[in-house]
């Protein structure tokens, strides 16, 4: 019997599979707790709808973030901070900060989970990787001043 998944079932599927399952463990297992319904023409229907419409979000989403990574892209972003002798900073620049002035500079909302840097402890310049979407990212340059 062929059923649509409505949740992940370990060693079975994920959501919205369409898989073969035996006539009783369809009946006796998937159907009364809701983990599965038949696979109708009307069901089979609405779950491409649904496939439809997510991955037309999707796509909308990764234009989104690829347009914002042009617009970011070769950029140059100025941090000012603190620093003692031989250009070392008190305390260190983290991916928090960064995502900041991004959001003051360029008025872009980068969370600072996308940013990929370790802290920053000297002053200079430094290639900055920002990963938007899975799979859209862009580097941008951060350049480390004196305040």
């Amino acid at each position: 019997m062929k059923v649509i998944l409505l949740k992940d079932i370990k060693g079975t599927g994920k959501k919205g599979e369409v898989i073969n399952a035996s006539d009783g463990y369809a009946r006796n297992f998937l159907f009364p707790r809701k983990l599965a319904e038949e696979a109708n023409d009307n069901n089979l229907h609405v779950l491409n709808q649904k496939n439809e419409a997510t991955r037309k979000k999707k796509l909308e989403k990764t234009e989104a973030a690829q347009k914002l990574a042009d617009e970011l892209k070769g950029r140059e972003l100025k941090i000012a901070a603190k620093s003692g002798e031989g250009g070392r900073l008190f305390g260190a620049v983290t991916s928090k900060d960064i995502s900041s002035e991004i959001k003051n500079q360029f008025k872009a909302n980068i969370d600072k989970k996308k940013i990929v840097t370790e802290s920053i402890r000297q002053l200079g310049s430094y290639e900055i990787e920002l990963k938007i979407y899975p799979e859209v990212s862009t580097k941008i340059k951060v350049l480390i001043v004196e305040q």
